[in-house]
């Protein structure tokens, strides 16, 4: 997901101030798991008026994070028939003034709603919707509309980090070497949430195993990605998985004879023999949700965060002819008890130290509630087998 440069604290520190969010029930700040939220809006908008914008960081030719947003939109479009002249998309808009402007225009063409996917975007959509009250703003991976006092301006998200567990199931259970290699974005929460979850999901099958992360600082640079994935696999990495947005983990994999989990799309027909499985969201549930309140005119909740048990997070099929022998019933039980409520991603005993030095330790019984008061990533910290190469 996007990030401009902020630090990984402050997000964090900005993510635990909200009052409910992604696991919460409806407060006074209008947070829930999407539900109803503060106010109720007096007039809707007929479908086939109504016009809906999306600003994206690149295009779906990058076959993961923007790919599966758009996939979103499609669902979206499908559900509600809407026609293709009611959407409108700007692809390849950088996290800089270029975005103010994507939102103007798509202001200026009518749009009722527009969506922004990307972290780097958060400010100038705060400012933009400031500016048009009657359009509603909806932000990807954000953290501040909760604080804006803005009705029109709104956060949302989804808990893959249930799905990055549970695909570390199947890294855990495939590696040779015990070593994992982990290419990430950035430091940020959102990233380092995680890769975190990741390798608990490993170490729960086997406890022998470390991981190995390296920071590309870049969402979507598939020569960086591949030069990083070959780096950890140099390092002896034989499962290597990714917050990236493109392919070239997956390919890197295959042309070194090693494993690979993906994420954002299905990167099997990408790596046939390498690619294990991938966490995914299922963005089409909060487009469709909020597109038809604003049709229904009905309010959007502030900050909307769904996860594994709604469907809004999932798994690729798992390439059963790669996989380590029992992947599967392993991946099941594990996600019944995650339904369950039974088990929490960030269970304790766990400790860790963030990138700037703070220290964190969750109690045994206890659990970090990672994405319950908001929708935004909080955990930021480094845990005891998992090694950041500079």
């Amino acid at each position: 997901m996007k990030k401009k440069m902020l630090s990984v604290f402050l997000c964090a520190a900005m993510a635990v101030t909200l009052v409910a969010g992604c696991g919460a029930p409806a407060a006074d700040s209008g947070k829930d798991k999407g539900g109803d939220s503060k106010k109720e809006a007096t007039e809707g908008i007929p479908k086939d008026e109504i016009k809906v914008g999306f600003v994206h960081i690149s295009d779906p030719s990058d076959m993961g994070y923007t790919y599966n947003h758009d996939l979103g939109t499609k669902e979206m479009q499908k559900e509600l028939g809407l026609s293709d002249d009611q959407i409108i998309n700007k692809y390849n808009v950088p996290e800089d003034a270029e975005c103010d402007t994507a939102l103007r225009e798509l202001v200026e063409a009518g749009c009722n709603i527009i969506f922004a996917t990307s972290f780097g975007f958060e400010d100038y959509v705060k400012e933009v919707a400031a500016e048009y009250p009657d359009v509603q703003f909806c932000h990807a991976t954000g953290f501040q509309a909760s604080d804006a006092g803005l009705d029109n301006f709104h956060n949302y998200f989804a808990s893959i980090y249930e799905g990055r567990y549970l695909a570390g199931i199947a890294a855990g259970l495939k590696t040779e070497t015990n070593k994992l290699g982990y290419v990430a974005a950035h430091p940020f929460a959102e990233v380092i949430s995680g890769y975190t979850a990741f390798y608990l999901g490993a170490k729960s099958v086997n406890p022998d195993v470390t991981m190995d992360i390296m920071y590309t600082n870049s969402w979507n640079d598939p020569t960086i990605e591949s030069q990083v994935a070959k780096a950890l696999i140099d390092r002896g990495c034989d499962v290597i998985s990714q917050h990236s947005d493109s392919t070239a983990p997956a390919t890197t994999a295959e042309d070194n004879g090693v494993w690979q989990v993906g994420y954002n799309n299905d990167m099997i027909e990408a790596a046939p023999n390498a690619s294990l499985i991938s966490p995914r969201i299922d963005w089409g549930i909060y487009v469709t949700e909020a597109v038809k309140a604003v049709i229904d005119g009905k309010e959007i909740p502030v900050d909307w965060c769904k996860g594994y048990a709604d469907g809004a997070v999932y798994l690729s099929p798992l390439n059963e002819k790669i996989a380590a022998e029992g992947t599967q019933e392993a991946i099941d039980k594990a996600a019944d008890a995650l339904k369950k409520g039974e088990l929490f991603v960030f269970g304790g005993p766990l400790k860790g130290v963030s990138p700037d030095g703070e220290k964190i330790e969750v109690a045994e019984g206890d659990h970090f509630p990672e994405q319950e008061e908001a929708s935004a990533p909080s955990w930021q910290y480094i845990i005891e087998g998992c090694n950041v190469v500079q």
